[in-house]
């Protein structure tokens, strides 16, 4: 029971700053904050998509093909 109180309270305080966000962030600048987690996707998602082509490309080759 106390997990879901957390989880609530936790759901709760999210929304809010997301409210609170977006009234302070009505023009749409862009803050540091946004351009900082964007770069850390980004980077993590070619990352990832490296990583997937790289073990998709080791074992296609080591596929035998032939006599």
């Amino acid at each position: 029971m106390v997990e879901i109180q957390m989880l609530m309270f936790y759901l709760h305080a999210m929304r809010q700053a997301l409210l609170d966000g977006r009234r302070r962030n009505e023009r749409g600048a862009v803050t540091p904050e946004q351009v900082i987690l964007t770069a850390i996707f980004a980077a993590g998602a070619i990352a990832i998509g490296t990583i997937i082509i790289t073990k998709f490309t080791d074992k296609a080759n080591s596929i035998p093909t032939g006599p």
